[in-house]
């Protein structure tokens, strides 16, 4: 071991920084982002380190030809310049072509070497193929997920392995992810490509929650708690599609409303469908046509000076659930004592199933309106404060305190690094402008209910709003929304599954709690779904089915733990009672002595 004040060989770095330096993809990025600079206006690029995509799109193989050798030649130039060098191993071309007939395909140089026109291309970790049909990438994904399933098959013994909780997290982890990964462009592949994967998804779900083999696929998803694959790269399409409505300058923002695309689909619905165009047919569907996004836009905020507003807390030192309401009132009484000089405020927000609505009382006059059902009841909390401030920015300059009983909406305000909701930044900026023109506005948290008058006529307000305010919807809103939406459709499918065994126990789709003991978990999972292996192994072996030797009728869950008469004994001393339903035995809850009764009966072990 050498000593800690040995140093390593000096050398000479004539290029470069040292491998394995920090400051090296730091001034990588920084050296290579001008080489999109580079490109002529009718290629298109895209950098991300140091992979590199142009393209070039036209109804001309020649005019496209000519453009791409201009990029290259000038991207070749740029590079000689400034110490870069390209492989042309690492080089390659595809010619994105649905024409059948035979077509001359392009013919482009870097250097003196032609580069390779290949017929699929690995970009980012999505496989692109000439069709666009994304089969080689589905095919090549669902090769890599059958090696990570075997992470689920060790752990999964179904007595002794790890517990339901636990394995669904390795299978998110694992496996989910790499499927949610670029699912939003290879989305578009048609329904029997896309199919590839499930049996990837369905063998986990089994694995997971111990269930037979023979269990059918919407028993797994429910039972699960986790939806279809389809349902899924719809959820992530309809996320990426609003992210990119926020961000007014993203590179896709302009085209969310291109009309010509949509043209072209309809006429030609065989054509790949576009992002775009899928994400409009997911939105017809869920009727979200006209939700409208808060855009994330960038905001000038003076870093010189503190834009953190601290609020008025007369009552922290109160705990709620130990003080009285006039204890409250009084010490309400005595704050206006000391603020006798600043026109109050209330500000309140309010939420339901089917709607959400804010209210702003006003010493002579107030307002309240409803919002879009997505939004949250913090949202509406934030929109009542920023209103109230457009209202006071239309008086004469005066000082106001704004109370509200959303001590998060107010904390959300009280340092930069913790704003996270776009209408945050729209209060700060106003409240910049009104300190400029004179006003003087503090903001202050009251109780609720406590009898504060104001407080309580702003609640009273917000709750019977029935005007609407046609305002956008913050992203994380609209996220939940989304999720909502699907959810709802997955219940409604799921409602129509009447022959479904496991929908006599389960209605709703919700999570269950597993028990913390594999086997016992496994036992009541197989029962819950109506599938063991007594009573469907026959279907693996081609055997028929197993037959009651007393009732004469084949063998089901239902039949041995319900019906048969023989043992009739036994759930009189288990359950106290011969007539039972499965949902009082197998809900959510089960029933204390089930176990007890399956082994006296003699079915735990064949389960």
């Amino acid at each position: 071991m050498s000593a800690i004040s040995e140093l390593s060989d000096y050398f000479i770095q004539e290029e470069g920084v040292p491998q394995g330096s920090v400051l090296s993809v730091t001034l990588f990025a920084l050296k290579i982002n001008d080489i999109l600079k580079q490109l002529p206006p009718s290629v298109k690029g895209f950098l991300y380190v140091d992979d590199l995509y142009i393209s070039c799109t036209g109804d001309n193989i020649n005019f496209i030809e000519r453009q791409l050798q201009l990029a290259v030649n000038k991207i070749q130039q740029w590079s000689t310049f400034n110490g870069f060098t390209f492989s042309t191993a690492k080089t390659s071309c595809i010619h994105f072509c649905r024409k059948r007939r035979l077509h001359p395909e392009p013919e482009i140089l870097l250097g003196s070497q032609l580069i390779t026109v290949v017929n699929e291309v690995k970009f980012l970790g999505i496989t692109f193929d000439k069709k666009l049909t994304f089969r080689p990438h589905v095919i090549k994904l669902r090769k890599k997920l059958d090696k990570a399933l075997n992470i689920l098959k060790v752990l999964s013994n179904t007595s002794w392995g790890a517990s339901r909780t636990s394995l669904l997290r390795v299978y998110r982890a694992a496996i989910l992810s790499k499927m949610d990964y670029g699912c939003i462009i290879y989305g578009s592949a048609r329904q029997s490509v896309l199919k590839i994967l499930d049996p990837i998804h369905h063998s986990a779900l089994r694995l997971c929650s111990g269930a037979f083999r023979t269990s059918p696929v919407e028993s797994l998803y429910v039972e699960c708690c986790e939806p279809p694959l389809d349902h899924r790269r719809k959820m992530l399409t309809l996320h990426f599609y609003y992210k990119i409505l926020s961000l007014p300058e993203h590179p896709f923002f302009k085209y969310k409303q291109s009309q010509f695309i949509l043209r072209l689909q309809k006429a030609r619905p065989c054509v790949i469908p576009s992002f775009f165009t899928r994400a409009s047919e997911f939105l017809n569907n869920l009727d979200l046509e006209n939700l409208q996004v808060v855009p994330l836009l960038k905001y000038h905020l003076t870093p010189w000076n503190s834009h953190g507003l601290k609020f008025l807390n007369p009552f922290k030192t109160f705990d709620k659930a130990n003080t009285a309401p006039i204890v409250y009132q009084q010490l309400f009484a005595d704050h206006r004592d000391l603020y006798h000089n600043f026109i109050p405020v209330f500000t309140d927000g309010s939420r339901s199933s089917s709607s959400t609505s804010f209210a702003c009382v006003f010493i002579n006059s107030t307002l309240s309106f409803q919002l879009h059902s997505s939004c949250s009841i913090f949202t509406a909390e934030i929109t009542a404060i920023l209103h109230a401030l457009y209202q006071i920015s239309n008086s004469p300059p005066d000082n106001y305190i704004i109370y509200s009983d959303s001590f998060s909406a107010l904390e959300s305000m009280t340092s930069l690094h913790r704003f996270s909701h776009p209408l945050t930044f729209n209060i700060l900026e106003l409240h910049d402008r009104l300190a400029c023109r004179g006003f003087s506005v503090l903001l202050c948290w009251v109780p609720s209910h406590v009898s504060i008058s104001g407080n309580e006529h702003a609640d009273k307000l917000a709750k019977s709003a029935t005007d609407s305010i046609n305002c956008p919807v913050p992203l994380s809103d609209i996220k939940q929304y989304v999720k909502i939406k699907l959810h709802s459709n997955w219940q409604s499918q799921w409602n129509l599954k009447e022959a479904n065994k496991l929908h006599s126990i389960k209605h709703l789709i919700t999570c269950w709690p597993s028990l913390p003991n594999r086997k016992l978990d496994t036992v009541l999972t197989r029962l819950r779904i109506g599938h063991t292996r007594f009573t469907h192994r026959h279907l693996l072996l081609g055997e028929p089915a197993p037959l009651c030797t007393a009732c004469q009728c084949q063998m089901t869950v239902l039949h041995i733990l319900i019906e048969c008469q023989q043992f009739n004994n036994q759930r009189i001393r288990c359950f106290h009672s011969s007539c039972i339903t499965l949902r009082d035995i197998l809900h959510k809850d089960h029933h204390p002595q089930l176990f007890t009764f399956l082994r006296m009966i003699g079915f735990y072990s064949l389960i």
